[in-house]
């Protein structure tokens, strides 16, 4: 009987441990599937983790290389203005060497001038010269009857003495020969007379000629400094016929240049621009382009209308450079699609341009931000053509 119960009670241990093995296995099994599990997610969390960094690394390097592009755009627009200076030093080179030309244009006609008067005034000297002579001639003939006079009175008194006819005769023949060479002189005289006439006459009419070639002349000049007046004045013309056309309408500066607040156009920070605004935009930009390419006064002086994007100095020069341009180029493209656009052609003549803060507005010493954050339309005339006109005017009958 007790070994009955021994074997009983030792069956039963054994199923309680291999129930309790069985249970540990289980829980073994679990943990280690757990394990398992965990080390799959964090494997997936670890591909995902890389395939984000992997995006990343490519997202930086599509920044760098747009970067390097901007920094290369940037050199070639610091290039460009570079030129620009350089051709407006050109210009301002020109234009002082064709006001040195006017100059000694003008010292010429001065020296034309003192010339004629030296001339007019040995012409007096010559006509006193002829009144001398025309006194002398007076004289020589107020002797002769002089002259005559005693000839006649010898005459009756060698009649009245009753002196041989052969004294008489000598005497008369004296007085006869006398008279001769007098008469003989006077008409020398009268020859030179005549001779210093012709000369005088002859000068008279190179005065006249000269008087009406420096008369031509001064008309000349005032006609070339008329028409240099007015290539010169082309910029003035141009901004009060665009007045003019303009109006009351749209308000301009007094260099003819459109200007428009960025706070009106974009958002801060922004260069997309703001949908309330493009039909004011549209308004204004029609109205100034037909202004300039409409009047027939005015567009053959046009080169080229200028967009300029301009900040305040808010944040670093780069950076406003960048949104300067950005926001001129926005404008430029909205206007390219507007229908005067293709009704003017205005590609070949629309540029956009940044400026960053380098025109920034200032009032009283101090930046005035807001007016400094602006988009300005402007125009550039032909000026290399008006200064070959100027040069080609003073170059004329050189």
């Amino acid at each position: 009987m007790f070994k009955n119960n021994s074997n009983k009670n030792d069956s039963n241990f054994w199923i309680s441990y291999a129930d309790l093995m069985a249970g540990l296995l289980f829980v073994f099994i679990l943990l280690i599937g757990a394990i398992v599990s965990k080390s799959i997610n964090l494997r997936e969390n670890l591909d995902k983790q890389k395939i984000t960094l992997n995006e990343t690394i490519k997202d930086l390097k599509t920044k760098e290389s747009n970067l390097n592009k901007l920094n290369v755009k940037v050199l070639k627009q610091n290039s460009t203005i570079a030129k620009q200076l350089a051709t407006i030093k050109l210009q301002q080179d020109d234009i002082y060497k064709l006001k040195a030309l006017l100059a000694n244009r003008v010292k010429e006609l001065k020296s034309t001038k003192d010339t004629l008067a030296i001339t007019k005034d040995a012409l007096k000297l010559k006509e006193d010269e002829l009144k001398k002579l025309n006194q002398l001639l007076l004289a020589k003939n107020s002797k002769l009857d002089k002259l005559n006079g005693k000839v006649i009175i010898l005459q009756n008194l060698l009649s009245e003495n009753n002196t041989t006819l052969e004294e008489k005769d000598k005497k008369i023949q004296d007085y006869k020969d006398k008279v001769l060479i007098l008469s003989a002189n006077l008409t020398k005289k009268s020859d030179e007379l005549n001779t210093t006439q012709e000369k005088l006459l002859k000068l008279l009419t190179a005065l006249d000629e000269k008087q009406s070639k420096y008369e031509s002349l001064l008309k000349e000049l005032q006609s070339k400094r008329e028409k240099i007046k007015y290539l010169t004045g082309i910029r003035l013309r141009v901004i009060e016929e665009l007045k003019n056309t303009l109006g009351s309408r749209v308000k301009i500066n007094k260099d003819g240049t459109l200007r428009l607040s960025s706070k009106v156009l974009f958002d801060k920070g922004s260069s997309k621009l703001k949908d309330s605004a493009k039909e004011q935009l549209k308004t204004l930009f029609t109205s100034y382009i037909s202004a300039l390419l409409s009047n027939e006064a005015i567009k053959p002086n046009i080169d080229t209308i200028v967009i300029e994007g301009h900040t305040d100095s808010d944040g670093g020069y780069l950076y406003n450079l960048k949104l300067s341009q950005d926001r001129a180029l926005s404008v430029m493209n909205y206007l390219l699609t507007l229908p005067i656009a293709k009704k003017y052609n205005l590609q070949k003549y629309l540029t956009a341009s940044g400026r960053s803060y380098l025109d920034r507005v200032v009032k009283n010493g101090v930046e005035d931000k807001e007016a400094s954050r602006r988009i300005e339309l402007k125009f550039r005339l032909k000026n290399q053509n008006a200064l070959y006109e100027i040069e080609k005017i003073l170059d004329e009958n050189r």
